[in-house]
């Protein structure tokens, strides 16, 4: 029963060395490149204090769940275990599916959930035991599994993005697209053409993947904050901001509401 524990029990070994800089961490850059998971969300909750308090607290369990991501990821990469596999794997799967409890439109319910969200999470929650289930079960297929999770939320991202008339969340928007195809982009070549890049002394895509999705991840769950408010709380308005300067947008994006800020009349809706 201790077997899923041991370092090296995952069928899963990705392209970077064991043991190379650490011997007491098998892939240390990758394991390293999850701390991104760890300092964002605690700003991120402070940043969207007053979008927990006045329109959903349930935005801070995506945070909460970031972290969680980030610590069984560096605990899968730093011991090649099983169990750190299937908790790094799990952990992705439940933070996807309490987004699309939280954000999927409500204008795409089947009639049965009579515009219920309460009831459509429940829903989604069983089929979700249920692939928690089947990752214990065959967890060499958990990676390519969940990796298919991001199509379809790209796609909901085309859509709202072709709804907004704002140009600001428009060009989040791009740059959430275009950092999420450079994070494919990395998993596959780490995945798929290790030995190529081995040749060129460069094994840290995968490295590179945690800190991208990691942008794409924040950056797409900021934009369907800014939605589920245009959506369901037509009374309010959303602003999106950058912190710490909102005229740089290269910053850390956030969703305010108009009705809780004092109104400056150089703001950037």
């Amino acid at each position: 029963m201790w077997k899923p524990f041991e370092p090296g029990s995952s069928p899963v070994d990705w392209c970077e060395g064991n043991y190379n800089i650490s011997p007491s961490i098998a892939e240390f850059t990758n394991t390293l490149s999850n701390v991104v998971f760890l300092l964002l969300p605690p700003i991120l909750m402070h940043l969207f204090k007053d979008y927990g308090r006045f329109v959903n607290p349930g935005i801070h369990v995506i945070w909460f769940l970031l972290m969680i991501v980030g610590i069984s990821s560096a605990y899968f990469h730093a011991t090649l275990s099983l169990i750190g596999q299937l908790l790094d794997e799990l952990a992705i799967l439940w933070v996807y599916m309490a987004g699309l409890c939280m954000f999927f439109p409500r204008r795409y319910f089947p009639k049965v959930f009579q515009n219920n969200r309460k009831l459509f999470s429940m829903f989604i929650t069983f089929p979700t035991l249920i692939a928690t289930g089947l990752a214990l079960v065959h967890p060499a297929v958990n990676a390519f599994a969940l990796m298919s999770l991001g199509i379809p939320a790209f796609g909901f991202l085309i859509i709202e993005l072709k709804r907004t008339k704002s140009i600001r969340v428009y060009r989040l928007g791009l740059r959430c697209g275009a950092v999420w195809i450079l994070a494919v982009m990395c998993w596959l070549n780490d995945r798929m053409f290790c030995d190529m890049w081995l040749n060129f002394n460069f094994p840290y895509f995968h490295a590179l993947w945690h800190l991208l999705i990691f942008i794409a991840s924040y950056t797409a769950a900021v934009l369907f904050a800014y939605f589920s408010v245009k959506e369901e709380k037509p009374q309010q308005t959303p602003i999106l901001k950058y912190w710490p300067r909102d005229d740089f947008e290269l910053g850390i994006p956030y969703v305010t509401i108009r009705s809780y800020i004092k109104f400056d009349t150089n703001s950037n809706i």
